[in-house]
């Protein structure tokens, strides 16, 4: 209990500091000018026997303090603000928190390595298969149909007859709003017929 200590008449007075290497913390306790330093406490678990508060105030708590040679001693301390005695409490939680996050991440990396490791690799003789949807045979294969080349404006156009004519023995206008340009124009103009008898080899057909 707080109350039983002699509050206003303390033995030492100075500053409190709290530093860490690796997971163990370490309470300091220093002389506020000159940074000496008057005793030290270790810490290697929070809450636990290093550090305690007292059941009767918020502000004072119970350390360990070693000398480094073997021996210790329990002195009490405490803060004339309570915003310190809190800040106090935090550093504390802070530390040991990352610490059980850094032996979390060892255990999980420890556990992958000993696991059994995925062998993405192919055995001798395996085989995949892959199906790929709506995919085009290749040009010039069995029953492979070639595009045919689109004419001006979009439009596709036949190749002419054999021979170079017409079913009519006439040239196949080009279509309405289509230029005419040379391939409309590549195949061989055929001979116009007389105009005079056209109808002249019906005529002379027997039967």
């Amino acid at each position: 209990r707080a109350a039983e200590w002699q509050l206003d008449q303390p033995a030492w007075s100075g500053r409190l500091r709290i530093t860490a290497k690796g997971s163990r913390a370490f309470i300091r306790l220093e002389d506020k000018s000159s940074g000496e330093l008057f005793a030290q406490a270790p810490v290697e678990q929070f809450p636990g026997a290093a550090v305690e508060g007292v059941t009767d105030s918020s502000r004072y708590f119970v350390i360990r303090v070693e000398d480094g040679n073997g021996r210790r001693a329990f002195i009490g301390v405490g803060f004339m603000d309570r915003g310190d005695a809190f800040d106090f409490n935090v550093a504390l939680q802070d530390h040991f928190k990352w610490v059980r996050q850094q032996s979390e991440l060892a255990r999980q990396a420890q556990d992958l390595e000993q696991g059994p490791k995925l062998d993405l690799g192919f055995k001798e003789g395996q085989t995949i298969k892959l199906n790929i949807a709506n995919m085009k045979k290749k040009e010039g294969g069995t029953g492979s149909t070639r595009p045919r080349p689109a004419g001006p404006g979009g439009l596709s156009l036949l190749p002419p007859p054999p021979g170079g004519k017409s079913g009519s023995g006439e040239r196949p206008a080009p279509l309405p709003g289509t230029p005419i340009t040379d391939s409309l124009l590549a195949w061989p103009q055929p001979a116009a017929a007389p105009a005079a008898d056209v109808w002249g080899d019906f005529a002379k057909a027997s039967g």
